[in-house]
């Protein structure tokens, strides 16, 4: 790749970690309000289609409580006419989904704070939810069987969401829902990333999460699993990165290269990311094309070493980084636990309990570590500076994805929910 598209793609991942965060302002820090809009954090319960409302910092009070699927009846009946589409709502139930229906996976508000954004993964589309009503302003019916992870561009007028099924990643307009482009990816598309300036995206494809077919020896039979950034005017594939290559060079020939949650840092230069089966993650010079550090971090005594007993692959599944780039979070999905690691050193802090923690983010002033503990429904909140619990909010049933976002100042909940 030429050497000015290298500096490019450095320079574009500057302040994704930001970028994932959201905008930290005086004034959303005092108040988590301005211009008519509150800052909030949206989470996810995904098998329960909901999404729960609390402030963004401070005691992340509830705000109020929507439902992402007030369309269900209509939803299922389609399901039901339809042999194929039957099938993989029932597979989908009984894989991925742990004997449950995934209604709400990834989430955005839009610009005015007036809808949410929705990816259902069991109903295989994205909607947008009018926060007044409560109803569906438009919908988008995904490549395949199942929609999945989601990003906004940093002005919050595009969402990218993967079609896992399909191996593709669609690109909306986040007020109409109109598709303004897509491209092809690895095999299972997962997380996607815009970068700060919105000129780039990143996918990372999983593979096959489901199959029983864990062990290290048949790692490749899990599929086409790279990195893919793409050209976000054009959708053109600008560079593909495999992990199997530089896991190798890294003398990781044991590791999975199935890339989950990843944050960047603020200084452009580092990816930190993790992988399937491993209680950890890597560090990855985005000058240097090369894997620098791997931190693994503690095993839970209680934790069974069946790797197919741990839920899709997902030994350790999230990722977060303070706003100033020297602390990461790391939600330790299979092991029960969250942990601040410090950057520099990557030592990390003190273990805290927490129940399948899922997804982990920043609060609104950036204070705080977010993690969503789908085995407890709750969300807690971990302060960066200690690495100790700072509070726990009940949520519904099996939270996932929490991003912050934005509602009207005055708004407690749809008028009709």
């Amino acid at each position: 790749m030429p050497a000015s598209r290298t500096r490019h793609l450095r320079s574009v991942a500057a302040a994704l970690a930001l970028t994932l965060a959201g905008p930290v302002t005086a004034a959303s820090a005092a108040t988590g309000t301005s211009n008519g809009l509150r800052e909030v954090l949206f989470v996810g319960n995904n098998w329960d289609g909901t999404a729960d409302v609390i402030t963004s910092s401070g005691d992340f009070a509830k705000v109020g409580r929507i439902s992402v699927i007030p369309d269900k009846d209509q939803r299922m009946a389609e399901i039901n006419a339809d042999p194929i589409k039957w099938i993989y709502f029932q597979a989908i139930r009984n894989s991925v989904g742990e004997g449950h229906d995934q209604f709400a996976d990834d989430m955005y508000s839009t610009p005015d704070g007036r809808s949410v954004v929705v990816s259902r993964p069991s109903f295989a589309d994205v909607v947008s939810i009018d926060l007044a009503t409560g109803k569906v302003n438009w919908r988008f019916a995904v490549a395949g069987y199942r929609a999945d992870h989601m990003a906004v561009s940093p002005d919050g007028t595009r969402v990218a969401v993967s079609a896992s099924t399909a191996n593709k990643v669609h690109v909306l307009d986040i007020v109409s829902g109109k598709q303004l482009g897509s491209f092809a990816t690895g095999d299972k598309p997962h997380e996607n990333i815009f970068s700060k300036d919105g000129a780039y995206i990143w996918n990372m494809s999983i593979g096959d999460v489901n199959t029983a077919l864990d062990d290290p020896g048949w790692d490749w039979t899990k599929g086409d699993r790279h990195i893919t950034v793409v050209d976000a005017t054009t959708y053109q594939q600008v560079k593909v990165i495999d992990m199997r290559q530089r896991l190798d060079a890294f003398g990781l020939k044991d590791f999975s290269d199935a890339v989950r949650p990843a944050v960047f840092s603020p200084d452009e230069s580092k990816l930190y990311f993790q992988v399937s089966f491993f209680n950890g993650f890597l560090e990855y010079d985005v000058a240097t094309d090369k894997i620098t550090r791997s931190k693994t971090l503690p095993k839970n005594p209680a934790t069974s070493d069946d790797r197919t007993t741990w839920v899709n692959d997902s030994r350790h599944h999230g990722m977060s980084m303070n706003p100033d780039g020297t602390k990461l979070c790391v939600a330790g999905t299979m092991d029960d636990y969250a942990t601040v690691v410090d950057r520099a050193t990557l030592q990390e802090g003190p273990l805290v309990p927490t129940s399948k923690p899922y997804w982990a983010t920043i609060s609104g002033d950036g204070k705080d570590c977010i993690v969503s503990e789908s085995g407890a429904d709750q969300v807690t909140a971990i302060d960066f500076a200690t690495g100790r619990k700072v509070a726990s909010i009940p949520v519904g049933d099996h939270p996932q994805r929490v991003r912050l976002g934005h509602v009207q100042a005055d708004w407690t909940g749809p008028s009709g929910g």
